[in-house]
């Protein structure tokens, strides 16, 4: 297991860094022209009251990876009751992960809604944009007046963080110096019209990197849970040879004694 979830890390983490460019391009594209279009405010960065949450809790469809599922479960807890002093009654759970279903069914005061069918094929690109974009309908609709994302971000083999970032709103999220770049530029057709295009792709960016931040984090964390418990087994090994050989000399010293004993009688 150890081996396999190596070669999966592997994967996870080039697709990982390759997502990254893009989404930092889009994010600083995105920042210049908002940056130009002072007067314009997207639909999808309207702030409000907050009476109605989704949060989307990302998880793994497999086990054996340690405490992976349980701090992103006690993480959705604390986010969850936070919530709760303030107030706020309806939540709606999207699960993208099968390991938190079971505690997400038990847990009272959340409304648990379907994922769309391509995470269970495995499309995760796919999943990922027909999810955001039911997000987006339900924001525009008031339908939902903030969206959670809770994940695991990836920052080293031995380090992931569990994170509780605002999806929706959306909130600017590049550098401070792109946004301010001193450059004039002349926009066709117009600002606006640009950011109506720009905000559903850095939408759908950002849950994509979401996902596979917390893909690459299950691998790792996998991988140092097969670690110890490979650790474990030897030292167990190590134990139970010891406690054999204590046996076993014990019983050929009792064996030499009833010889001795028989051959003085």
């Amino acid at each position: 297991m150890k081996m396999i979830s190596s070669a999966r890390l592997r994967k996870a983490e080039n697709a990982l860094f390759n997502a990254r460019p893009y989404r930092d391009q889009l994010n600083r594209l995105l920042g210049r022209v908002s940056s130009s279009a002072l007067e314009y405010r997207s639909p999808l960065a309207e702030e409000r009251t907050v009476r109605r949450v989704a949060i989307v809790l990302f998880a793994s469809n497999e086990g054996l990876c340690g405490a992976f599922n349980v701090t992103l479960f006690k993480k959705f807890l604390e986010v969850l009751d936070g919530y709760a002093r303030q107030g706020v009654g309806d939540v709606a759970v999207y699960a993208v992960g099968t390991k938190l279903l079971g505690g997400l069914r038990k847990t009272k005061g959340i409304k648990l809604m379907p994922v769309p069918d391509a995470f269970a094929r495995k499309d995760w690109t796919a999943g990922c944009v027909e999810l955001a974009d039911a997000l987006m309908r339900g924001f525009l609709d008031k339908e939902i007046d903030r969206v959670e994302l809770i994940y695991s971000r990836f920052k080293s083999m031995g380090s992931q963080t569990v994170l509780c970032e605002q999806f929706l709103p959306w909130k600017y999220q590049g550098e401070g110096d792109a946004v301010s770049s001193g450059i004039d530029y002349i926009y066709e057709p117009d600002a606006g019209t640009i950011l109506d295009a720009l905000y559903p792709l850095a939408v759908h960016a950002t849950m994509v990197r979401a996902l596979l931040e917390n893909q690459t984090s299950e691998q790792a964390a996998r991988i140092l849970a097969m670690q110890m418990a490979n650790d474990n087994a030897g030292k167990l090994l190590d134990d139970l040879q010891l406690q054999y050989n204590k046996m076993r000399q014990q019983a050929i010293t009792s064996e030499l004694l009833d010889i001795v004993g028989g051959s003085l009688k």
